[in-house]
This record gives structure tokens, C-alpha cells and sequence, in this order.
């Protein structure tokens, strides 16, 4: 046991000192949901949700919560296997339908899908080709497919969004079989997958798909918040989509998405479905509220987010300030220090706003930033609090204008 302890607190030390300086950002405990809430009694105006198009705290959803809680209880004490309900059921084929393929299939969250996904598909016949700027849940998902026996697929990254290294790496590969990972929107430097021209050099090898996890993109992308797929008009190319609903969607899930057949062998081998709890009904019922409102709604509920991303972006750029690779409503503010971004955050979060830093090893050294989503709940005159307050800190801590910081005292 002892050995435990000690490798804990050694790996620790960089977490206590931030405390003991007064600068750990993380782990904020909200004292109500939405975007406005507080922390500590303090009224907080919360700039790095998901909560894409605002519709977590809707009134209609939470009466839904409520009504499944009081129909089937909080939960289900049991994974799908012998947990699965008509609203379950009713949901995967109204997801199907929306999205336009031909089959559904709902994971207790977005990780587990992904992760569930690429574990059951590859195997040792398998090259998998990743972005190397891919998110944890395909990592994860590719070495547990590659630590499993007897399966262990080739594994090969390609250079962030280059059509050229991916054709040179499908070139190279040493499998028969290639599953390209992709993501719709990449969520730490908020920008879209270059999916026209990666599609296409996918397409010039054989026996090649593309496996895209668009959690970021619905409710954001296309005309209708359907995802990237709908926005480039892609989805033959896109033959598996893995989304969440802890985005736009408002609580927890993920979304698999397919030809039945793949959607069937997943639901049948993937250890994160059989495995894990089933999906509590009140939240399958939040996300259902959801749905109804962008089948009816969904082409306004995007525009509006477009419009204050763009208002948003155009005075932080007017500002001075980096964005590095954002081309979406998620912005990263590039700092480029570490100190930078954490005394900017402890600035903003005593004046009231939250933007949490982004920071080593979650990006490399001297990319760190602060996480700025823009959601179609913040109001303008919300957007512009936060615009005032990062001209200020912006300046102060030498984020606008590029100076180094002073040394801190010991």
C-alpha cells in the first residue's frame, strides 16, 4: 500500500503547489445549473459550458426529468442487457431518423461509445489511422483495442488535419483493413476537421471507412444541428458517427450511429455497453424534450448560436487577442504561459466570470490557453462583460502585447 501513497503524493506536487498558490482552477463546485450560477455565494457567468444551444435548464426538460423519475424511477440498477426500455428504444429509432441513418444505439456516455466503438471493430486485420491531436476517448479506445489479444490492430497518426500525411499513411499501412478516426470539431483548439479533403484521401484506398466522433458538432454544424456530415453534405462518407449528449443535448449519454449491421455487432461486443449501467430514463427523456425542440426548431436554435459566436470572435480578434486554429463558438484565448492563463482565470473568476485554463500536460508547453465557448444562452450583454474584463486581464498579465511576466517570489 505504501507504495501508492508515496507514487501518488510524489505525482501530486504540482497540483498542491498550485493550491497553496491559490491558482487551482479546477473542480469548482456550482451551486445551480445554467450558465448563470455561483460557486461559494458568488454569482459566476460561466464561459466554458457545453451547453451549446442553452437548452439544458429549459423549463419542457426538466418537467420531462421529472415525469420519467416519477415513471421509472432515477435509474435502472442494471446495464441494457436487462435494462432496456421503451424509451430507450423509442429514442435510438427517433436519433436514427433525425440524423438520417439507418440505425441507433444509446451508451451511458459519449467516452464509453467512442471507446466501445473502435474496441469492438478493430482487430488484427485493422490499421488504426488517428489525428494527432485526437481526443482521449479515441486513445483510449485504440489502446484498449491494441492491448487486447489476438486482436491488437496496427496503430499510425497522422499530422492534424493534413489530407497529405493521412494519404501517406494509408499508403503505408501494413493491415488489410483501415478505420480513419476523425472528430467533427476538435475541442481543445476549437476547429473543424478539414472532412472534405480528408473524405476524399480516405477514399482513394481500399477498404478504408471513417469513424467520426461529432460530439462537438451537434447542435452546432449544418443547417439543422445535425454535425459536420450535414453541413458538408457527407454522409455516405461518413458511414459511423459517434455523438453525446452532454453537449447540446443537456446531460450525460452517447450516441452511436450506423448501417444496422455494424450498430448490432457494437451493441453485441462493445465491453463499455454490456458492461456499464443503462442510460437513466429521466435523462433519455431530457434528451427526447431536446430532440422535439430541434426537429421543430433546430435551423434557428443554430443560426442564433452562429450569430453570437461571430460577434464574439470579431471583437476578440479586434482585441488583439490569439485564437490559434478556431474557425467555431469554441475559442480557445491562447495565453502561451501557464502563469498567464492561470492568473487571467483567478482575475476573472473574482470579477465573476469563468473561463477555465487549459494547461500542460493537456496541451503542450507553450500552448496553454483559457477555454472560451460561446453558447447561444449568453446574451450579448454577457459577451461583453467578458470582453471588457479580458482586455483588462489581457493587459495586465502581458496575454495582449506578448511581455513576460515577472518572476514570482519565493
Amino acid at each position: 500500500m505504501s507504495w501508492i501513497i508515496e507514487k501518488s503524493h510524489r505525482e501530486l506536487a504540482r497540483i498542491r503547489e498550485a493550491k497553496e498558490k491559490q491558482v487551482y482552477p479546477y473542480f469548482k463546485a456550482f451551486e445551480s445549473g445554467g450558465i448563470h450560477s455561483s460557486i461559494n455565494g458568488q454569482p459566476i457567468l460561466n464561459f466554458s459550458s457545453n451547453d451549446y444551444l442553452g437548452l439544458t435548464t429549459h423549463p419542457k426538460v426538466k418537467e420531462a426529468s421529472i415525469e420519467a423519475v416519477k415513471r421509472f424511477s432515477c435509474g435502472l440498477s442494471s446495464s441494457r442487457v436487462q435494462a432496456t426500455t421503451t424509451a430507450h428504444v423509442e429514442l435510438e429509432e427517433r436519433l436514427a431518423n433525425w440524423y438520417g441513418y439507418e440505425s441507433c444505439l444509446l451508451f451511458t456516455t459519449g467516452y464509453q461509445a467512442m471507446v466501445g466503438t473502435i474496441a469492438a471493430l478493430a482487430d488484427q486485420d485493422t490499421t488504426l489511422v488517428l489525428d494527432n491531436l485526437s481526443h482521449a476517448c479515441i486513445l483510449d479506445g485504440t489502446f484498449m483495442a491494441a492491448g487486447t489479444p489476438r486482436m491488437a490492430p496496427e496503430v499510425r497518426f497522422f499530422n492534424h488535419n493534413s489530407a497529405r500525411s493521412l494519404r501517406r499513411i494509408l499508403s503505408t499501412r501494413e493491415r488489410k483493413n483501415a478505420m480513419v478516426l476523425l472528430e467533427g470539431i476538435y475541442s481543445l483548439d476549437g476547429d473543424e476537421a478539414t472532412i472534405e479533403e480528408l473524405c476524399k484521401a480516405a477514399s482513394e484506398f481500399e477498404n478504408t471507412v471513417i469513424v467520426c466522433d461529432d460530439a462537438h458538432g451537434t447542435g452546432t454544424l449544418g443547417k439543422g444541428g445535425r454535425g459536420i456530415f450535414e453541413k458538408y453534405d457527407l454522409r455516405p462518407q461518413l458511414p459511423v458517427i459517434v455523438s453525446t449528449f452532454s453537449k447540446t443535448f443537456g446531460g450525460i449519454g452517447g450516441i452511436l450511429l450506423g448501417p444496422k449491421d455494424v450498430v448490432d455487432h457494437v451493441k453485441h461486443n462493445a465491453r463499455s455497453f454490456l458492461f456499464s449501467a443503462s442510460l437513466p430514463v429521466p435523462i433519455v427523456a431530457a434528451a427526447a424534450t431536446i430532440l422535439d425542440m430541434l426537429e421543430d426548431h433546430g435551423e434557428e436554435l443554430v443560426a442564433e448560436l452562429h450569430k453570437k459566436a461571430d460577434y464574439m470572435r470579431t471583437n476578440l480578434t479586434g482585441l488583439g487577442f490569439d485564437l490559434g486554429l478556431s474557425n467555431t463558438h469554441i475559442m480557445p484565448v491562447m495565453c502561451r504561459d501557464e502563469r498567464k492563463a492561470l492568473f487571467t482565470h483567478v482575475a476573472m473568476m473574482e470579477s465573476g466570470v469563468m473561463m477555465v485554463p487549459i494547461t500542460y500536460p493537456g496541451v503542450k508547453k507553450g500552448e496553454e490557453r483559457l477555454r472560451l465557448n460561446v453558447t447561444r444562452g449568453h446574451s450579448y450583454e454577457d459577451m461583453d462583460k467578458a470582453l471588457e474584463l479580458l482586455k483588462i486581464y489581457g493587459e495586465a498579465f502581458f496575454i495582449l502585447g506578448g511581455d513576460e511576466l515577472a518572476p514570482m517570489e519565493e
